[in-house]
């Protein structure tokens, strides 16, 4: 039995978790915790780095005692410490990084950095059910957007990625445009419930490209002029009724183009699972027509639990642990770390490097 403690500080949310991580069989999230930083940079309309660096610092260890306590374990009952080591804000990563493996060299305890975008790949091992290798992933977290091939831990096949702005950043674009507030998707998905997604014609970029590519850079400009279309036509600003039409229009556009690659790559990739994570796989239109469309093709779709699609500390645990599991990692020892703020996925082999 291993109990496994680990740190997510790579942006804006600060998130501690410990698992436990039998021989063999499931593993359990026994308490987690998250702070938020949301209100904080919603003055600035994005993040700021230096703010969140600080940020970081304060929450840590506040939330390290709390989810110990609520686990009830001790902090010496831990086996090992993992860490978010890349990729993400340079000064962020330093924090979690910094305490999780400084914690690790008192307690005499190995530290093991985890990439970000696999903590989201494998996060839906935490739901029940929880997926079977191999499987078809969907990954919309961030500046990332990317489907692969899961055959197992460590082992990923790149199908297609985004080329410019991916899937999150055009709805926060999006939602910037039409005055919504930070962060962007997740207002601008909740207009979208009030309007009419048939109401503007806006462009699904790559949709009929015969590749598993994304680009919603094209979409972001369609918005813009349709914005100031409206605007134009309405004496300076468009109406409420209407804003809620375009994020719906931009929701079903954004979606559209998710569903249609996702299920392509279901179609050619030879099974029926998909993995659906990251911040966007939270939007319940995106989930409604996976679904739909999946079903007809009889195959299942994972997600999540919904409070563990953003970033946290469940899914750095979750992915040490599996890592260690599968003989994929070798933990490190005597305080000594570093981390990668740029780290393509691709790059990720058998043992993080």
């Amino acid at each position: 039995m291993s109990l496994v403690l680990g740190f997510e500080s790579s942006c804006d949310e600060t998130g501690v978790a410990l698992v436990e991580a039998p021989e063999h069989g499931s593993l359990r999230l026994l308490a987690e915790a998250l702070h938020t930083q949301v209100a904080m940079h919603a003055d600035y309309g994005g993040v700021v780095p230096e703010l969140a660096s600080r940020d970081h610092i304060r929450r840590v260890l506040p939330l390290a005692r709390q989810v110990l306590q609520q686990a009830g374990r001790s902090l010496t009952e831990v086996d090992l410490v993992a860490y978010t080591r890349g990729p993400g804000l340079a000064g962020a990563l330093l924090v979690g990084a910094g305490v999780a493996v400084a914690l690790a060299a008192a307690l005499g305890k190995p530290a093991l950095g985890i990439h970000h975008l696999e903590g989201h790949l494998l996060s839906p091992f935490l739901a029940e059910p929880a997926p079977e290798f191999p499987f078809i992933a969907l990954l919309v977290s961030g500046g990332h957007t990317q489907l692969m091939h899961v055959r197992a831990v460590g082992d990923y096949e790149l199908l297609g990625e985004t080329i410019d702005d991916a899937a999150g950043e055009a709805f926060d674009k999006s939602a910037k445009l039409l005055g919504l507030g930070y962060p962007g998707g997740p207002a601008l998905s909740r207009l979208a419930a009030q309007g009419d997604e048939l109401a503007f014609a806006l462009p699904r970029p790559l949709l009929h490209s015969g590749d598993l590519d994304f680009s919603f850079a094209g979409l972001k400009t369609a918005v813009l002029t349709q914005a100031r279309k409206l605007d134009a036509a309405n004496g300076g600003a468009m109406s409420d009724a209407q804003r809620a039409d375009l994020a719906a229009s931009t929701q079903a556009a954004i979606v559209d183009v998710l569903v249609a690659k996702a299920l392509r790559a279901l179609k050619d990739g030879g099974t029926r699972r998909l993995v659906v994570a990251g911040g966007v796989g939270a939007n319940l239109r995106l989930r409604e027509k996976l679904d739909a469309g999946a079903a007809k093709l009889r195959a299942a779709v994972h997600y999540p639990p919904l409070s563990l699609c953003t970033d946290n500390g469940a899914m750095i645990a979750l992915a040490a642990a599996l890592r260690l599991r599968h003989g994929l990692a070798q933990p490190e020892h005597g305080g000594a770390f570093d981390v990668r703020p740029r780290w393509p996925l691709a790059e990720l082999g058998s043992a993080v490097s």
